[in-house]
């Protein structure tokens, strides 16, 4: 009996033996499945973003499908499909609808690459539906799960094993698939923590293996396996194929795009390199010319000068050597003139001058005679000019500053902001902790990890308390009556027409949490491969970051990466200073707050301001408690505005303590010291400050006027009008006044009559330099550049009024106070009269002496001559090379003081920003997107043109050292397209309720919205219909995005489509991105490029058939309007500049009688103190821009007032040689000028060295100071050394009219002496 029951037993152990061994077998079987059927849900997935419903074990053959069954398989998994009654599978029906749920999320960013996408779900549908099934499986996790009432085993875990040729195949075909909203890649957003960059094949199908992440419903354990790798007995590895994302697929789907396939794009040559430096036998070629000038130049005055001493050699006669003003006994003799030998220039020359000298003569005696009348009369010209201050309006806002309102930039700006919201405000800080330790977290999901010492997480606390502080600010609006808070002003993509405080766009690290203290703090332990760690936020901020767009993260923390406002936040706007996409050794981090933009007058233009005033507040404090552990830099909008005006406000009195020392050394400088008990009444302060008062006067009166007509004025003019009329007025003031105080009344003849007489010897040449200077500032104003235009303007009126003043007031005053000063009354005390006489003899000063014997001689001497027309070519051509290699532009640190905030946020912004400004391509009316050309000419997914507008901007992004193109162009075309593709959840209409008809969104159930918008096309390339595209756009447009339709177009592209009325789109934007930009000269290089980007799009898309020929696409940034001035300004600078020159030489001309030579010689002495100027600016850091140009200009007008003088003296002289002309010249003429404009400038601009700002100093002191030394040295040396060479000769028609005189005085019987220089 016991061997009975032990055979029994025996037996039975065989049988399950046996049975187990049968089991195992058929495992792996071909035609067998692993599951099937649906057993519910997975209770070890939690937070899932769709349900976990994993499949029943049932370890048994692959069934034949039919009917119904059949077509759902041939839908979904078409790659599987063998005929209705030969193809078997091993997933029901349930299997299939879930399967196809899934994969919709999938398509929805995959659907531009149809091969990806077939390849993505070819995959899947094997492991769900193959009939090989268990060939390929290996479960390695089940659960009992009871379902009605029934315990079943369901699988939670399983190996999948693939050739790894088939698993390389279908990454590298989605490798590349873009999303067009945010320019980057698909593969981000399925490769988890490592996303696109870090990406391979292994880590995505690891990806979507894994349960943690929200979308797979149970682990899968994929394994690739090289071919000839061994593998578990019975498995077999799948190795289907993996299409290529240039091929078609074996529905009709048409190759991937260039943009989304590598393999798709057409050969593109790469950008043309920069045409290479200009060179001369391998040496910079500008320096060997100007070398090669320089030498050509100095040999020919050196010829020049052999030729001359040669003809002089040669000149030894006597009529040769009375001609030079000797006679044989080297007695003085005067050249006996034949009116024969008056040329018509010297006749007209002297004619202009007797008229010249003879009106203001008459004038100048007419304004002494009556000079409270005079006085009175201009006091009301001026008021009535003055009054229109009243009106004046004064710009501030650097667009209208410093762009023409018809240039390019500023139109593209207004048909930006026409169609689009301006750019929303951007409220910014960026912080650091340095010298806190970091520390290094070894991550159950990501391993070891080094984190900085700024990515912790006590920081991040006080990081969101302070954010919560300022997202909490309130204040009270009377414009509004009412509180005022963030949510009013706030840019909020998803919810602009009612936003909550939480729609607000603010990006920070917080954001990743959603801003909850509770997901900061949040912990959980996970089990990964066996090993159970606690996972935390530095888990979720690693998965983050590298796939901001997801739901939901891999831990079983299960929280989301979007902001509470609903959008991605992209590491480069959260995080800054890493390297390589490390973002846990990040440096800094970043806060934004984007407000929306208003216009000026708009009446919540006040409340933005306000709000950012606050926000600064809270930020200064924030920055000044010293519990504070961050050191930060940060800005508001409104930051440049407020710190322009703040140093302009500061700088004040350095400019009036500047106009103070100006006024005292003229009223000091004026007075004559022959006594000191006269000093009191020989002084002229109250004439010094008559002077002063004339200019101030002038400016005024300019600024009144043009107030009055409704020309604004601007700081500059304020800053620059006011010096350069008070050189000009100064020297004016200055010979006047010297030539009075030297001059001999003569007999008979009043006080009144000696100042008209001075003044027709002198107001000739201050009316020569007034209106060379004024013409030249009125050219000048032809500038298309507002700022530059306004300051010629106002210059060129300032210098005519004070000119006018001169001539009157001034001359009513000098008559006043030469009545006291022969009255013998104190300057400051008119009641009190000193007894001490006037001398007979008037001192001639210290400096017109000195120059006389000492500098005059020595400076033209023959040997000093020849050294200094050397020495001044050399400047002269080694200031044109360096001309050639200024640095064009002005970094807008240089427009803040020294002590502002910004500056420290620039130089935050350039260390650790990743990322450049945004840059729109703008698209105009005029081209049709509803016709299928016309989206393929935009579009950049399957079918789209390879050479359409977002391709070509593709093209650009990969050479981003030469477009300065970083990511490329987002893209509502592709989009929209993507969006209505039956594969995807996106665009369904309701076939139930009262909504039929109507846009579904995909967040209802499928029950209510059965119906697709558009069928699958045929070609596999969906292109709606001219209808369709009118009738969607709108819903597309309104459709927040989420996770079951990831493509709405609300937030990224709702203000990016602009149609009227008809419903026809009239401007439209494609948003792409910069490379970092720091510097002027990028700016201006991006702009540059960009430009020749649209303007290569706008030539294709006009070939569209349909587009208007005025269509056009051009790039547009918030940048561009400052920067575009760059791109012309050296041109353009040429040309005001020349503009100036020019009438410097035709007055000159015309006032000294039509003598060319004297307008030529003073014309080419301009030319060199300007070019100089340039050349000294390379050398001293000064960059060339607007504001160089405007003291450029005011440079060609001072350099007037140091040469035009002079030449003038030297040309009316009537000494027998050039070089005795040259020496009167220099110390009569020449010691006025450096009284008057040297002396004058000088003092004024050295204050200017003191001021807080940046632009100042620079532009302003360095600059003026260079003007004035080269005006200076190149007026008082070089010039009458040139003179002395190359000079006019002496007017004969002068030498006639004395020669007459003489004889008229002989036969009068009066003695007539003719001092010569030496006397």
């Amino acid at each position: 009996m016991g061997s009975i029951k032990r055979s029994r037993v025996l037996f039975l152990t065989l049988t399950s033996l046996f049975a187990c061994v049968v089991v195992s077998e058929a495992q792996h079987q071909p035609g067998y499945c692993s599951f099937y059927e649906e057993c519910g849900r997975n209770p070890s997935v939690n937070g899932s973003l769709i349900k976990p419903i994993i499949p029943c074990v049932n370890y048994t053959p692959a069934r034949k499908l039919q009917g119904a069954h059949y077509q759902r398989l041939k839908k979904v998994c078409p790659m599987l499909d063998r005929g209705e009654n030969n193809t078997m599978a091993c997933c029901s029906m349930n299997q299939l609808n879930s399967l196809e749920n899934s994969l919709t999320l999938s398509k929805a960013i995959l659907v531009r690459c149809p091969a990806c996408a077939d390849n993505f779900a070819h995959l899947h549908c094997v492991t769900t539906c193959s009939p090989n099934q268990s060939q390929y499986l290996n479960i390695t996790r089940t659960i009992n799960i009871t379902v009605l009432g029934q315990v079943k085993e369901a699988v939670v875990g399983y190996q999948c094993y693939m050739s790894r040729k088939f698993g390389d195949s279908s990454f590298k075909s989605c490798q590349n698939v873009r999303i067009p909203a945010t320019g980057g890649f698909a593969i981000a957003t399925m490769c988890g923590r490592y996303g696109a960059t870090l990406c391979n094949t292994q880590r995505w199908y690891d990806f979507q293996g894994d349960s943690s992440n929200g979308l797979a419903p149970l682990d899968i354990d994929f394994r690739l396996i090289p071919e000839g790798a061994p593998v578990p007995p019975g498995i077999v590895a799948y190795a289907g194929k993996a299409l290529r994302c240039n091929e078609t697929t074996d529905t009709g789907g048409k190759a991937c795009s260039c943009q989304d396939c590598v393999e798709s794009c057409p050969v593109v040559p790469p950008p043309a390199l920069p045409p290479g430096p200009f060179l001369i036998w391998g040496v910079d070629g500008v320096l060997v010319v100007c070398l090669l000038s320089f030498c050509l130049l100095a040999l020919s005055f050196l010829g020049f000068l052999l030729m001359l001493h040669f003809k002089r050699g040669n000149a030894a006669t006597s009529k040769e050597a009375e001609s030079m003003g000797k006679d044989k006994n080297s007695n003085e003799v005067h050249e006996v003139v034949d009116p024969k030998d008056v040329t018509c220039t010297d006749r007209n020359s002297l004619a202009t001058q007797e008229f010249l000298g003879f009106l203001f003569q008459s004038w100048g005696t007419l304004m002494a005679r009556y000079p409270f009348i005079v006085l009175l009369a201009s006091l009301v010209v001026v008021s009535a000019f003055a009054v229109g201050l009243m009106h004046i309006e004064l710009t501030t806002d650097p667009v209208q500053l410093w762009s023409a309102p018809n240039s390019r930039a500023r139109r593209e700006k207004d048909f930006h902001d026409k169609y689009f919201d301006p750019f929303f405000r951007t409220n910014q800080l960026i912080l650091t902790a340095p010298g806190r330790p970091g520390h290094s977290y070894d991550s159950l999901l990501f391993g070891k990890q080094n984190f900085s010492g700024i990515i912790s997480k006590d920081l991040i606390q006080q990081l969101l308390e302070l954010q919560s502080r300022i997202q909490a600010i309130e204040f009270w609006s009377d414009e509004l009556n009412r509180t005022v808070s963030l949510k009013d002003i706030c840019f909020a993509p998803l919810n602009p027409n009612n936003p909550s405080l939480t729609d607000c766009a603010v990006n920070s690290l917080p954001q990743y949490f959603q801003n909850s203290l509770d997901n900061l703090n949040a912990k959980v332990n996970m089990t990964e491969l066996g090993v159970t760690k606690e996972v935390d936020w530095r888990d979720h901020f690693i998965y983050c970051v590298n796939s901001p767009l997801s739901f939901k993260d891999i831990t079983d923390l299960g929280l989301s990466c979007m902001a509470d406002y609903g959008g991605p936040v992209f590491p480069f706007l959260a995080v800054g200073g890493y390297e390589n996409e490390e973002y846990t050794t990040a440096e800094a981090l970043i806060m934004t707050f984007s407000l929306n933009n208003y216009p000026r007058e708009h009446e919540k233009f006040k409340l933005v301001e306000q709000w950012e005033q606050m926000f600064l507040d809270i930020v200064q404090e924030y920055q000044r408690d010293p519990a504070t552990n961050f050191t930060f830099a940060y800005m508001a909008e409104r930051s440049l505005e407020d710190e322009i005006n703040r140093t302009t406000a500061e700088d004040i009195p350095i400019f009036m303590i500047s106009y103070a020392v100006i006024f005292v050394y003229i009223a000091v400088a004026l007075g004559e010291y022959s006594s000191f008990k006269r000093i009191l009444v020989d002084s002229k302060f109250l004439v010094g400050l008559g002077g002063i008062l004339v200019v101030g006067c002038s400016v005024l009166s300019a600024m009144g006027f043009y107030a009055w007509i409704g020309i604004p004025s601007s700081l500059v003019i304020l800053q620059v009008v006011p010096f350069l009329v008070l050189a000009v007025g100064a020297d004016n003031i200055f010979i006047f006044v010297l030539e009075y105080q030297r001059d001999e009344r003569r007999k008979g003849e009043s006080r009144e009559e000696q100042i008209g007489r001075v003044l027709g010897n002198v107001a000739p040449s201050m009316l020569l330099c007034s209106l060379s200077e004024s013409v030249c500032f009125f050219l000048g104003a032809l500038s298309s550049m507002p700022a530059v235009k306004s300051f010629a303007l106002y210059a060129a009126l300032a210098v005519l009024m004070d000119f006018v003043l001169q001539m009157t007031a001034f001359v009513a005053l000098l008559s006043l106070d030469a009545r006291r000063q022969d009255a013998g009354r104190c300057e400051l005390a008119c009641c009190v009269t000193v007894s001490t006489p006037r001398p007979s003899n008037h001192g001639q000063g210290f400096l017109l002496p000195a120059m006389k014997r000492y500098y005059a001689p020595v400076l033209l001497h023959p040997v000093t001559r020849i050294v200094v027309m050397v020495v001044f070519l050399f400047m002269f051509c080694a200031s044109v090379f360096l001309m050639f290699h200024v640095t064009v532009g002005l970094d807008q640190e240089l427009a803040m003081p020294k002590d502002s905030y910004m500056l420290d946020y620039f130089k935050y912004l350039y260390k650790y920003f990743e990322v450049g400004v945004p840059t729109y391509f703008v698209t105009t009316r005029g081209f049709n997107f509803t016709t299928v050309e016309g989206m393929d000419a935009v579009c950049s997914s399957v079918g789209c043109n390879p050479f359409s507008l977002t391709q070509k901007i593709q093209y650009a992004t990969e050479y981003p050292d030469k477009s300065y193109l970083a990511i490329p162009a987002s893209s509502w075309v592709d989009d929209f397209i993507d969006w209505l593709n039956p594969g995807s959840k996106c665009c369904r209409l309701y076939t139930l309720g009262p909504n039929a008809g109507q846009f579904c969104p995909a967040s209802e159930s499928a029950f209510l919205c059965g119906k697709r918008c558009v069928s699958a096309p045929q070609n596999g390339v969906l292109r709606p219909t001219v209808e369709q595209f009118n009738k969607y756009l709108p819903d597309f447009l309104g459709n927040r995005p989420d996770l079951l339709c990831p493509k709405g177009g609300l937030g990224a592209y709702d203000k990016a489509v602009v149609r009227n009325e008809q419903g026809e789109i009239i401007a439209s934007r494609f948003m792409a991105y910069h490379t970092p930009l720091t510097t002027s000269k990028e700016f201006t290089a991006a702009l540059k490029k960009a430009r020749e980007l649209a303007a290569n799009i706008t030539l294709s898309m006009r070939q569209v058939p349909g587009t208007s020929p005025d269509f056009e696409v051009f790039p547009y940034t918030v940048t561009y309007v400052f920067y575009e001035q760059y791109l012309s300004i050296v041109p353009e600078g040429l040309f005001n500049i020349s503009l100036c020159l020019l009438p410097t030489f035709v007055v000159c001309c015309i006032l000294l009688g039509m003598d060319l030579r004297s307008g030529l010689l003073n014309l080419l002495t301009i030319v060199m103190i300007t070019v100089d100027t340039v050349g000294v600016m390379t050398l001293w850091g000064i960059d060339y821009n607007a504001v160089s140009l405007i003291n450029l200009v005011t440079a060609v007008g001072i350099s007037v007032e140091f040469v035009s003088h002079l030449t003038r003296s030297f040309a009316l002289s009537t000494l027998p040689t050039h070089v005795e002309r040259a020496k009167e010249a220099t110390a009569n003429m020449g010691s006025a000028v450096f009284s008057g404009v040297a002396m004058t400038n000088l003092p004024g601009i050295v204050v200017l060295a003191f001021a807080k700002a940046q632009l100042i100093q620079i532009f302003f002191f360095r600059l003026n100071l260079v003007i004035t030394l080269l005006g200076m040295v190149h007026g008082l040396i070089f010039l009458p050394v040139l003179l002395s060479f190359f000079g006019p000769d002496v007017n004969k028609a002068v030498l006639l009219q004395q020669q007459r005189k003489a004889q008229e005085m002989k036969s009068e019987s009066n003695v007539y002496t003719n001092m010569s220089f030496e006397d």
